[in-house]
């Protein structure tokens, strides 16, 4: 039997749950749909949120066929056939305009997506693609420019109570149970804001029970607990896993970041994926304590995206053991968060008129660069000079964190700036 999320999967507009943004009334997509209007698009948005059932519900609105593709088994000749029978009509019962879901899509390599850019561009296919990663980084850009983006967001507390409501209403097998349903916190609290996850938990849940039983938040941890391999059988741990592993690099601890890094891998988990995690970790939480860092985690980026696996799961480990191994400070996070803060209150305060750029006779004349001390003409490159606003000046964004390196930093910026860095 299909699992309960695939079995409540809506078949239309009134029945779909969630992004009112998009399918309430007045939404872009319920509009695009009421017109019979639809371009090539791509849904961007954490797991279990609704882009797959988006996608079947506007082709069964629309009554356009509607072929899927998972970018995980799929390659170049399965995008090329889908296309040419497109064309022919062979698959799609004589219309030239099917529907054509990929799921994943920012697992397509580049020659993956350029095989779908003139099918999309001459219209013999609508793209719909999925994906849980920032398209601007994964989808080429000439596929981006010829799709809309929109983005799906988690479903509300509120959102996921109708999923249980509907469960036991419309599932056969669910109803059968004649569970009460007496709370539901732990269940929501454990999907994370996924509606698949929450079904599929739901329905495991109820597999244990006997007829007429009551589900509450002990019931909820007792069977979860106990049935460890059954917890999460859709693989949704995708983003548990990358907390951990961030977390335990962030914590110091070698061993059980090389422990979440594998149980990653193990479970298919894309290797750009884990790099750009990695990158992202050696300037949050290391930074300036170990520069060196960053310059190893990019490497580490790059190194994947030529080898993939397996030879990939060394230099993820190489990369992981480094930083959770190294010294952390996260002064250049705090820093540039406390700027933008100071930036979104204050707006655009000028620039003060010294360090304004004069390329001409006019700005010149205007007072652009009056002034201007350039650090190098000075002993040690150094001058002391006001470079924050006036009426900005008194705020301070970067503190030194207390490690080696930046005790050495705070020691020279003391020397230049005095008591600012005591």
């Amino acid at each position: 039997m299909e699992p309960l999320a695939e079995r409540l999967r809506p078949q239309s507009v009134e029945d779909y749950i969630g992004q009112a943004h998009l399918m309430g009334p007045g939404g872009v997509i319920r509009q695009m749909i009421a017109s019979n209007h639809i371009p090539s698009m791509i849904f961007w948005g954490p797991p279990g949120v609704g882009k797959t059932s988006l996608a079947h519900v506007i082709s069964k609105s629309v009554k356009r066929p509607f072929y899927a593709l998972s970018a995980i088994n799929s390659g170049v000749k399965d995008v090329r056939e889908v296309i040419l029978k497109a064309k022919s009509g062979g698959m799609f019962a004589g219309t030239s305009n099917p529907i054509v879901f990929i799921d994943e899509i920012h697992r397509f390599s580049k020659s993956q997506q350029d095989s779908l850019l003139g099918a999309v561009e001459q219209g013999v296919i609508t793209l719909i693609g999925a994906t849980t990663e920032n398209p601007s980084f994964e989808v080429i850009s000439a596929l981006l420019s010829r799709s809309q983006v929109y983005v799906l967001k988690e479903h509300s507390v509120e959102e996921l109570a109708q999923f249980l409501a509907l469960a036991q209403k419309k599932d056969a097998k669910i109803a059968a149970k004649k569970i009460k349903l007496e709370g539901y916190d732990k269940l929501l609290q454990l999907s994370g804001g996924d509606a698949r996850r929450l079904l599929n938990n739901f329905e495991l849940i109820t597999d244990f029970l006997e007829v007429g039983s009551v589900v509450n938040d002990e019931v909820v941890d007792r069977i979860l607990k106990t049935n460890p391999i059954l917890f999460d059988k859709g693989g949704d741990q995708h983003y548990d896993l990358a907390s951990a592993l961030i977390k335990s690099i962030r914590g110091s601890d070698p061993d059980a970041a090389v422990y979440y890094l594998a149980r990653m891998i193990e479970g298919g988990e894309d290797p750009k994926f884990i790099a750009r995690r990695l990158l992202i970790s050696a300037s949050e939480d290391i930074g300036l304590a170990n520069p060196s860092a960053l310059a190893l985690a990019d490497s580490c980026f790059q190194a994947v995206e030529k080898i993939g696996y397996p030879e990939a799961r060394i230099i993820l480990s190489q990369t992981t053991l480094y930083l959770a191994t190294s010294p952390k400070s996260n002064a250049a996070y705090l820093a540039i968060d406390k700027a933008l803060d100071l930036v979104r209150k204050t707006g655009a305060v000028p620039v003060p008129m010294h360090l304004r750029n004069a390329p001409t006779k006019l700005m010149k004349q205007l007072g652009h660069g009056e002034d201007y001390r350039y650090s190098h003409d000075y002993p040690g490159n150094f001058v002391v000079q006001a470079y924050l606003p006036t009426e900005l000046s008194n705020n301070q964004f970067y503190l030194p964190g207390d490690n080696p390196k930046e005790r050495e930093i705070r020691k020279r910026l003391q020397g230049w700036w005095g008591r600012r860095f005591e």
